[in-house]
This record gives C-alpha cells, sequence and structure tokens, in this order.
C-alpha cells in the first residue's frame, strides 16, 4: 500500500510515510551497504566513485554521515517534541541540497583523512544508530536542520534516500552488488517525484514509475479524460539517476528504460531534482 496523502492548510497535499516500514526500511539498507563495504578490497577503495573529486574511500565514510546524522541530530538540544508544523518539507529538502554541496564536501573529506578504515567507521555509525532507532521514525520530533525545523521522521526519510542513491553509487563503481530495500526503495521514488512535482509545478505531463509513483507536473493545459497527452514512464532506478543527476535525460532515453510521448514530455530542463 502506498504512503498516504494529508492535506495541509494551504490545501496541498502531502504524503506521509509509515513509521514502522520507515524503521524496517533503514535498518535493511543500512546492514545492505555495511555488508557491501566489507566486501570490498583495499584495491576498490581506491577506485573513483562517480563524484568529482571522491575515490570509494570518500564515499563509504559519506554514507557513514548519512546513518550517523540521525543520533547526532536527535542529540541536538534544540530538539523538541511538539505538534506546531514544521518548516521544511521533504520536498523543499530535495531542491535545497544543492546548496550544501560544497560544505558537504569538506566536511566529508576532512572526516575521510581522519577515518583511513571507511568500513570501521560505517559499523560506528550503525553502532551509535541502533539505540535511538525508535525515536528515528517519531513525527512529533522537530530538529534543528539546516534549512528550518524538520519532522524526525521525515528526516529518517531522507536518510534512505542517501542511502538508496550512495548504495546505487558504490555497486555501480566497484562492481559489488549492493541490496536496495523495496521499501527504501520506494520512498525514494517517491520523494524524487514529489520533488520534481514542487519544482515544476502544473498538471500537463504526468510522469509514472511503476509500480511505486505517479505524479503531475510542469506547467500547461491540465489533462482530466482519458490518456494523458503527454506521458514520461521509466523504471525506480533509472528515475532515481535521472533525479539524481547520475545520468542524463538524453542517456536515458537512448535506452529501452524511458519513454517520452508529447510536446510537454521533456524534463531535460527540470532534471536533476536532487543536488
Amino acid at each position: 500500500m502506498p504512503p498516504a496523502r494529508r492535506t495541509t492548510p494551504s490545501g496541498r497535499d502531502r504524503r506521509t510515510y509509515d513509521p514502522t516500514r520507515i524503521r524496517t526500511a533503514l535498518i535493511n539498507q543500512v546492514e545492505a551497504v555495511a555488508d557491501a563495504a566489507h566486501r570490498l578490497t583495499p584495491a576498490q577503495h581506491a577506485l573513483p566513485s562517480g563524484l568529482p573529486g571522491w575515490d570509494v574511500h570518500h564515499l563509504l565514510v559519506h554514507i557513514a554521515r548519512q546513518i550517523d546524522a540521525v543520533p547526532r541530530f536527535l542529540a541536538r538540544p534544540e530538539t523538541e517534541v511538539t505538534s506546531r508544523a514544521p518548516q521544511v518539507s521533504l520536498a523543499r529538502w530535495a531542491v535545497s541540497t544543492a546548496t550544501l554541496a560544497e560544505e558537504l564536501d569538506a566536511d566529508t573529506r576532512k572526516d575521510a583523512e581522519s577515518s583511513p578504515d571507511s568500513p570501521a567507521r560505517i559499523d560506528q555509525a550503525v553502532a551509535d544508530l541502533e539505540p535511538v532507532i525508535e525515536s528515528a521514525v517519531r513525527e512529533d520530533l522537530l530538529i534543528p536542520h539546516d534549512f528550518g525545523a524538520m519532522r524526525m521522521l521525515d528526516f529518517t526519510v531522507t536518510r534512505l534516500v542517501e542511502l538508496v542513491v550512495h548504495s546505487d553509487d558504490l555497486a555501480r563503481a566497484t562492481g559489488v552488488r549492493v541490496a536496495l530495500d523495496r521499501q527504501a526503495t520506494a520512498a525514494t521514488v517517491r520523494l524524487l517525484a514529489d520533488a520534481l512535482a514542487a519544482k515544476a509545478p502544473g498538471a500537463s505531463v504526468e510522469v509514472r514509475i511503476p509500480p511505486f509513483a505517479v505524479v503531475q507536473a510542469v506547467e500547461g493545459p491540465r489533462h482530466t479524460r482519458g490518456t494523458p497527452p503527454n506521458v514520461v514512464e521509466t523504471d525506480p532506478l533509472t528515475w532515481i539517476r535521472l533525479a539524481t543527476g547520475r545520468t542524463t535525460w538524453a542517456e536515458a532515453l537512448a535506452t529501452p528504460h524511458l519513454t517520452a510521448s508529447g510536446a510537454r514530455a521533456d524534463l531535460s530542463q527540470v532534471l536533476p531534482v536532487l543536488g
């Protein structure tokens, strides 16, 4: 069953996520990437990651930082139990991450220099996560994110996005299989689809990523009945790579994994949505 949608005071829907499923997905994806990290050889650690200026060692340390971000944020004194609405939605987080790219790069490089054993760095992050896993999916906790107050459950969903995206990066860089948890993949696909709809609001293009998401986006005539005149369809992994800039629109369109029909179905100008 897909996540429910709730109506905000502004009248717009937001997708909600089941805490139990998110907790299970987080555990499974963390275990998958930790297992893969321990199967790498020293030579593989020195391979280019596919991300600018990072080798696989940098990538693994960055993954560890995504895991232990949960206990780090929960430990901040500004974290509060409240019923007030958050300032930062998941869609806003996705389209705003590019503004932190330089800071994240510097922090990762510094951490990588002081952590020569990246699998051990991941193990420590996992150990720090375990005692707070229940709090990680609380909806009544607001944490002080860089972009503003954010619901703790939502922040944990963003960790799933980071883990899924970087698990794929790791697999492509090293050739080592990294399992992608189905619920983690579903949450990632849905968040990135909703971010596209927020970045390019409208209803002239229907974007389908079966079996996880369908959204409408892009300004233009609204479709109401019958077959939509502008349709984009792709598989979950191709969508994740498109939405995060791992592959370009032209590259994906040259494969059987992406189809686009209609005069407005070119999304190249609004991708990627996650920096």
